[in-house]
């Protein structure tokens, strides 16, 4: 056995000790009870103090290569057939998975994403989804346009920033909403949650503050705790969060940014009002803190339209404004997008170049020719039509489990969700127990609240996606459900 010492080398001395006897041993050159040199005859042969070779013997005994036996010494304690085969006697150690997995990652509460899925689960009565209707874009149509797409095309890649005749033809779209920016001011993504993802990611670091309203999408709150920033939530009513106390909030905590779902708040509905809008602004300006302004509801009001978004009325350039099609397009073929400064825009394509490689092309065509074509704003007309027939169905069947039940809620104005406050005494998950036996899915209002102290008492329905008849069955079966808990 013939092992050698660089003293110029910048690893240490017993790891160069170690790392060559583990090489003889895999490699089957000393055998399974071959005797090693005492400490202190092999410190002698390598001109290094016993405590160095001490602690290289240490380390293989560890790792299961060799023991040591009172008087006799240090033995090989491996058998290998060729090197990379198990060793006989040593101990077969499965990686401890749940020890290399990120704290943050953890603590994700996945009974949101669980109910989510669950309710397009073959039987089911999905009211806890939140996914565009399917009717108003028939599967011929979508195909032809797809064929469109495909003749003449040679590259199936998207530019990292997005198609750049699908973020012109966007800018178009949007200043028809007051907001006027320029293509570069535009980064396509897939949909809302891997946009809000990217945003997070780009701005946010450990110990940061965000504040947002206290009911808020589960998955823009989780974006945010992922990255390891601090939710500061803020009370809301039927106007949405309520401002008048913003200015000392912000004061104390220097929020990184300030999160608003404006129009047709997820879950609460609530409608941000004109004067509210104007009132983050003007913080935004005074405190130079950021704004992201979601947006993917606006579009489906059923009465009058939303207020103007607040990036509309951004004369700077403070807001950072994210829009997704997520509930006004085809189920499955998302697009959502960020209009915000250059500087925002220009690093979220270089984060794509490293995380994605390329954006979906597909989605990106399919979406350019209903723009392009005008038929995109054509059938958002179908959608708020059908939406809202689906509103007013659910509606009927809310206002006969409330004289009953005596459960509360506001018809909403757009969106696709209502918020019912239950009956006193009945709680969420006993009755979404009950519901899910009987094929109906729903999400428990404690879900929405980022500490899961509140919303006990309130339910979230969804009804863009279930048709008339699922809509009729699942309130039915949803009233023989609180039936059975009712005192």
């Amino acid at each position: 056995m013939k092992l050698t010492i660089d003293r110029q080398s910048t690893t240490p001395i017993y790891t160069q000790i170690c790392d060559q006897l583990r090489r003889l041993i895999l490699s089957g050159e000393l055998s399974d009870g071959y005797l090693l040199p005492s400490e202190r005859k092999l410190a002698a042969e390598l001109g290094v103090h016993r405590n160095t070779v001490t602690r290289s013997y240490m380390e293989l005994k560890s790792e299961g290569l060799i023991d040591a036996r009172q008087g006799m010494g240090y033995r090989v304690h491996c058998r290998s057939i060729f090197a990379g085969m198990e060793c006989q006697g040593m101990a077969k150690k499965p990686v401890h998975w749940e020890a290399l997995i990120e704290d943050r990652y953890e603590d994700i509460r996945s009974a949101f994403d669980e109910l989510y899925s669950m309710s397009y689960e073959e039987g089911m009565i999905p009211f806890g989804g939140g996914v565009a209707a399917r009717e108003p874009y028939p599967a011929e149509e979508i195909a032809e346009y797809f064929e469109k797409a495909l003749k003449g095309q040679t590259y199936f890649y998207s530019p990292y920033q997005g198609d750049a005749e699908l973020r012109r033809e966007i800018t178009r779209l949007l200043e028809t909403r007051g907001i006027r920016v320029r293509d570069a001011n535009i980064q396509i993504f897939s949909e809302a949650n891997q946009t809000m993802d990217f945003v997070n990611s780009l701005l946010l670091s450990p110990g940061d503050k965000v504040i947002t309203p206290a009911m808020v999408s589960a998955d823009v709150y989780r974006s945010i705790q992922l990255s390891g920033a601090h939710l500061i939530t803020v009370p809301m009513d039927a106007q949405g969060m309520i401002c008048d106390r913003l200015d000392a909030l912000v004061e104390r905590h220097h929020p990184k940014y300030i999160y608003v779902d404006s129009s047709f708040n997820n879950p609460t509905g609530a409608v941000l009002s004109i004067e509210r809008r104007q009132k983050l602004l003007e913080l935004s300006y005074r405190y130079r803190v950021p704004i992201i302004e979601e947006d993917e509801s606006s579009d489906l009001y059923y009465d009058a339209p939303a207020p103007p978004s607040i990036r509309s009325m951004d004369t700077g350039s403070n807001v950072i404004y994210l829009y997704s099609f997520s509930l006004t397009f085809r189920p499955g073929l998302g697009i959502s997008f960020v209009a915000a400064d250059r500087s925002i825009t220009g690093r979220l394509a270089n984060m794509v170049s490293v995380r994605l490689a390329a954006l979906d092309w597909a989605p990106q065509m399919i979406m350019l020719e209903y723009l392009r074509s005008g038929q995109y704003l054509l059938r958002l007309k179908d959608y708020r039509s059908v939406c809202r027939q689906k509103r007013d169905r659910m509606d009927q069947h809310l206002r006969r489990l409330a004289s009953r039940f005596g459960l509360s809620y506001e018809k909403p104005a757009g969106g696709v969700y209502f918020w019912i406050r239950l009956p006193s005494g009945m709680e969420a998950g006993k009755l979404l127990a009950q519901a899910q036996n009987l094929g109906v899915t729903f999400i428990p209002g404690d879900l929405f609240d980022p500490t899961h102290k509140t919303g006990g008492d309130h339910i979230r329905l969804n009804y863009s996606y279930p048709s008339l008849q699922q809509i009729d069955t699942g309130m039915n079966l949803l009233e023989y459900a609180m039936e059975i808990l009712q005192p």
